[in-house]
């Protein structure tokens, strides 16, 4: 384990020994309260070891096919840099920039600033404070229910100012971290990860996905108004490690011969390589890269979260993604997304 505390106290410690989450998956999703009991019901492996990830330092991932199982990522402390950099980009803005379009469907950049703002003081209304709140009807896709609440958001805050939308968002996303940052990385999540295809999950898998929300809305934002990519590119390199948990629920439907080995890479600043296998029981993602893979499939890091978080038009996805070997097992991960959709 190494260990080290950055100027603003952030710690950036990474602990590869080895823990297991013993977590089963419950079989009866209708068991869970609100808001788990929502969720699909899944496969994933929760009780593999794993280690333990904080932004702010790689640990050296072997090229010569040694993998580990996908740690655990610790972004509680990450928040409170991400938002501020956001808002602190929101500030600089004219504006024309608060009009502009954005890769995320209809919304323009206020609508992506009035959502993260919703998003997190729902998550504080929810899960600190304890609101009720009514889930979808029985005959309601929970895609449509997501999407009907953010909807109703953004309407409403077309009768806010950018100098009051970034206020409210200045507030929110301080008291979002401030509430995350004492959270139980082993407990059982709020929400479960629904797009890992999880009907439970660990906390932590939850506070990922979170942190994977904001950031990559965030960077929608700096792309609609041409900012460039965010100062740290290891806030990057979480949300791919986090988002990598997608890959055996987008698998799960094909089938492969035992043995068969799926390679991502992803190169640039946030460059990273992970390992889909199947085994007996399933497919099984692993931190790595493995020797003589199957299939392999490269791309930079700023074509992958776009790919993962539905940012990236599908006429584009064959010339920004290198594939290599079988192409047949590379439809999965172009289809895959982080992010309910």
């Amino acid at each position: 384990m190494t260990a080290a505390t950055i100027a603003d106290g952030t710690p950036r410690t990474i602990n590869f020994a080895p823990r297991c989450l013993e977590a089963p998956i419950a079989a009866d999703a209708s068991s869970i309260c609100y808001p788990q009991r929502f969720m699909t019901a899944g496969c994933a492996r929760l009780s593999r070891k794993c280690g333990r990830v904080v932004p702010g330092q790689n640990p050296v991932v072997e090229s010569s096919g040694r993998l580990m199982p996908l740690p655990v990522v610790d972004t509680r402390h990450a928040f409170r840099p991400l938002s501020a950099e956001i808002v602190s980009l929101l500030r600089s803005l004219g504006a024309a920039d608060w009009e502009r379009p954005t890769v995320a469907g209809s919304w323009q950049v206020r609508d992506i600033v009035a959502h993260l703002t919703d998003t997190a003081f729902r998550r504080l209304s929810l899960q600190r404070d304890g609101l009720a709140m009514a889930g979808p009807a029985s005959d309601q896709d929970f895609a449509a229910f997501i999407n009907e609440l953010n909807a109703t958001w953004t309407r409403a805050a077309r009768r806010l100012s950018p100098r009051v939308l970034t206020e409210l968002y200045a507030e929110a996303s301080a008291a979002l971290a401030g509430f995350i940052e004492a959270l139980d990385l082993d407990a059982d999540a709020f929400f479960a990860v629904s797009w890992a295809g999880e009907a439970r999950s660990r906390q932590w898998l939850d506070i990922g996905r979170e942190f994977t929300e904001v950031w990559h809305h965030g960077a929608q934002i700096r792309d609609a108004v041409g900012a460039g990519s965010f100062s740290d590119p290891e806030w990057l390199r979480a949300v791919l490690r986090i988002a990598m948990h997608v890959l055996p629920h987008a698998y799960g439907s094909l089938a492969a011969p035992r043995g068969t080995a799926i390679v991502i890479r992803v190169t640039g600043p946030a460059s990273g390589a992970w390992t889909l296998h199947r085994d007996q029981d399933g497919w099984i993602a692993d931190e790595g890269d493995a020797v003589d893979p199957t299939a392999s499939l490269t791309m930079p890091d700023e074509v992958a979260w776009r790919l993962l978080f539905n940012a990236l038009p599908p006429a584009d996805t064959r010339t920004l993604v290198r594939v290599d070997g079988d192409a047949a097992l590379a439809s999965p991960l172009l289809r895959a997304r982080a992010v309910i959709v």
